[in-house]
């Protein structure tokens, strides 16, 4: 089967890439290096030892994608390609809207017109917006989500119901992602945002080999244990199998299905500096700061239709992913300062 996988040069999208060719799926790769490497197709081939095909273009370019879907022939799209800083996405609604539906809008076209019937859309628990209760089914609501960069997955995760409506032979797959973190084991693939990381593993990390003083942790006063926010943080690479599964899911054509993909545990920002202090053995500076706009207090997934339905389980914990993450961070920092 072959992949089109688009930002697969990004976080989750190049650890989604090695695991689609560890399993033996055929993969082509668009993205526009807006926050993401070149090198990392070089690694990519370094740790499976196939280069994908890859293509240095904008998805919102409409007439650059008919040329590749042309010439590719693919089987079915994965789309992680967006915006996704939620703090960003408050200042700049608008670059946020456009970039993450028109980006969408130019793949369906795509697909319509020449004839591919398989989607995997990369969606966020954001959705659920202010949770009503925890843990999060995917029965829960539906909500308007707290920030623009919710927002745009809310509205495409509704056209994208809106389409399999009418396309009733189309498969389509919204994943929605709880806090992805960690690294690949080889060092060579992780995190590593340009200028100030907006998530809490990627800051932690800078903080852990000097590149940053300390940690922000925004709000203490949450009605949580600890005062401080709680999410399901999941290793990158289980993340990264749950697209794997999620295809073989859509090979038996169920039309459009909805998963959770998160650990099933809620952790709160001061339990995981602490299980990073744990794993690495660094201690990690820490401030209180006010709360951030757009943040909820608790966040964490119910994960048994994932299990039940694509047997989807975590293999790594919080402080697998802790190691990973910095045993990464150390690497790349030195990779760029021996250069």
């Amino acid at each position: 089967m072959k992949v089109l996988v688009t930002g697969g040069l990004g976080f989750i999208g190049s650890h989604t890439c090695v695991s689609l060719i560890e399993n033996g799926f055929d993969v082509v790769i668009i993205d526009n290096l807006y926050n993401s490497k070149e090198v990392v197709l070089d690694r990519i081939e370094t740790i499976t030892g196939v280069r994908p095909t890859f293509y240095k273009k904008d998805v919102q370019d409409l007439e650059s994608l008919r040329e590749i879907f042309k010439k590719e022939h693919f089987d079915a799209i994965i789309h992680f390609a967006g915006y996704k800083a939620v703090g960003e996405s408050v200042k700049k609604p608008l670059m946020y809207y456009e970039n993450n539906l028109e980006s969408t809008f130019a793949l369906l076209k795509c697909m319509e017109e020449f004839d591919v019937k398989n989607f995997v859309f990369s969606s966020s628990a954001t959705v659920y917006g202010l949770p009503d209760k925890v843990p999060l089914t995917e029965d829960s609501p539906v909500k308007s989500a707290t920030s623009p960069y919710g927002e745009t997955k809310v509205m495409i995760e509704r056209i994208l119901t809106d389409i399999g409506n009418v396309h009733k032979d189309w498969n389509i797959a919204l994943l929605r992602y709880f806090n992805p973190i960690g690294a690949h084991k080889s060092g060579l693939l992780g995190e590593d945002p340009n200028g100030i990381p907006n998530n809490l593993l990627p800051y932690i990390n800078k903080v852990a080999i000097g590149l940053l003083p300390k940690v922000n942790v925004f709000g203490n006063d949450y009605p949580t244990p600890d005062g401080t926010g709680v999410r399901d943080y999941i290793h990158v690479v289980d993340l990264a199998y749950g697209h794997v599964l999620a295809l073989k899911k859509l090979s038996t054509n169920p039309g459009l299905v909805i998963y959770n993909l998160g650990t099933g545990k809620g952790t709160s920002v001061l339990e995981v500096i602490k299980a990073y202090e744990k794993a690495t053995g660094v201690k990690i500076n820490y401030v209180i700061c006010p709360r951030r706009d757009g943040d909820v207090p608790e966040n964490y997934a119910s994960t048994t239709k994932a299990e039940k339905e694509l047997g989807f389980k975590c293999k790594y914990n919080i402080e697998d992913a802790c190691r990973d993450g910095y045993n990464f961070q150390k690497a790349e920092f030195e990779r760029q300062n021996n250069k």
